[in-house]
Formats: structure tokens, C-alpha cells, sequence
């Protein structure tokens, strides 16, 4: 019986860095990337102009191309031991990012997260074009998360979140229990606990203490 979902983010969570730089330094564009979550993290860009930059620069590429090239994806420790230890006392892990859908996929099937959101590239001929099929925000990503709680008859309030930044704020307001992860200083005041360190695990006792208190 699921008996709450705990919401982890990828970029700045499990990424320490982010998944978007990664795969656009192997397929040729990390500058533009750089530049462009830099303007996101500063407020001067939105996720829509930041994807759209960056979905050019998978023109040509096939999905293969894009699987092998996340096997080296930077990972903190500890994301199987964290998953095993939500399953095991009914809190169902789910991805809620706006890294691109294939890294949420790949996540997913790698370390047993029940499923993500993310933004989709377009794709043409087994090719991705260079377009974004769907984007997502920051309240896109909340609203996901919404929706997948009434879909599995959970209350938010038994749903935690754990993040790092910006994208993570609107969540955050919305959760019974938000625990900011190696976070910046907005995301800290908007969590009800941090953790830090390069081991998921390190947020383990803060979501303990929280099942028990909510039981």
C-alpha cells in the first residue's frame, strides 16, 4: 500500500550539476547550455527559453546516442539505497524534474523511481529535430506532482519533496515535508529541513522522522 510519494529532482539533486550541461558538452553545445541556465538561475531567463536553446543542439541525434551518453551521467551516492528505503515503508519515489524526459527515463529504469515528468524533444525520422515537443516549468512540475498524489489517492500532505533550487519552490509549498538538498539559501527558507553532502542517503532520517510523525 503506498502510504505517501516522495518527489526527488535531478539537476542540483541527483546530478550534482546538471544533466543539461553534462549532455551538451557530448553533443557539442555546452556553452550554450552554460549560458543559458546561468540566465535561468539568475531570473532573466525562463525553462521554455533555456529548452529551446538547448533542444537545438540534439538536431540529428538518436535516442541510442543520448542512452549511452547518459551512462556517465554524475550521480550523487546512495540514489538505490534511498529508493529501496522509500519503497520499503510505502512512500513511492517519483521523479518530479525538468531535466529532459529521457534522463527521467533513464533514472527511472536504472535506480526503480516509479515514474518522472520532464520536457519532451521533438522527433522526426527516429531523429530528434531540434524542437521541443512539450516544455515544462516550474509550476508544471508542481502540477505533476499533483495530479500523480490524486491519481494514487495520497494527500499532499503525506507527499514529500526533496530539492535544491528554484524549480523546487513551488513544490515545496504544496508537500506535507520539503527537504532542501545541497540547496541554494531560497531553497533552504522554503524547506522545512536540509541536508548536504554527495550521498542521498543523507536525507533519509529528516524523511524518518517525518513518516513518523505523520502517522
Amino acid at each position: 500500500m503506498v502510504r505517501g510519494v516522495v518527489f526527488v529532482d535531478v539537476d542540483g539533486t541527483l546530478v550534482p550539476s546538471s544533466s543539461g550541461q553534462h549532455l551538451a558538452g557530448l553533443l557539442g553545445h555546452a556553452d550554450v547550455v552554460r549560458e543559458a541556465e546561468a540566465g535561468y538561475a539568475a531570473g532573466t531567463l525562463t525553462n521554455t527559453d533555456v529548452s529551446v536553446r538547448d533542444a537545438r543542439g540534439w538536431a540529428g541525434r538518436t535516442p541510442a546516442e543520448v542512452r549511452e551518453f547518459l551512462e556517465s551521467l554524475p550521480l550523487v551516492d546512495g540514489i538505490a539505497d534511498t529508493v529501496h528505503w522509500c519503497r520499503r515503508h510505502g512512500l513511492l519515489p517519483v521523479l518530479a524534474t525538468l531535466a529532459w524526459e529521457p534522463v527521467g527515463a533513464y533514472l527511472c529504469e536504472r535506480f526503480g523511481f516509479d515514474r518522472a515528468c520532464g520536457p519532451r524533444l521533438e522527433m522526426t525520422g527516429g531523429r530528434y529535430s531540434g524542437a521541443v515537443a512539450e516544455h515544462l516549468d516550474e509550476l508544471g512540475k508542481r502540477d505533476f506532482a499533483v495530479r500523480v498524489a490524486d491519481e494514487l489517492g495520497v494527500e499532499l500532505t503525506r507527499c514529500a519533496a526533496v530539492g535544491d533550487s528554484r524549480s523546487d519552490l513551488p513544490l515545496f509549498a504544496e508537500v506535507g515535508f520539503a527537504v532542501a538538498f545541497n540547496a541554494t539559501p531560497a531553497a533552504r527558507v522554503a524547506a522545512h529541513a536540509a541536508a548536504d553532502g554527495n550521498d542521498l542517503r543523507a536525507v533519509v532520517p529528516l524523511l524518518a522522522g517525518w513518516l513518523a510523525a505523520v502517522r
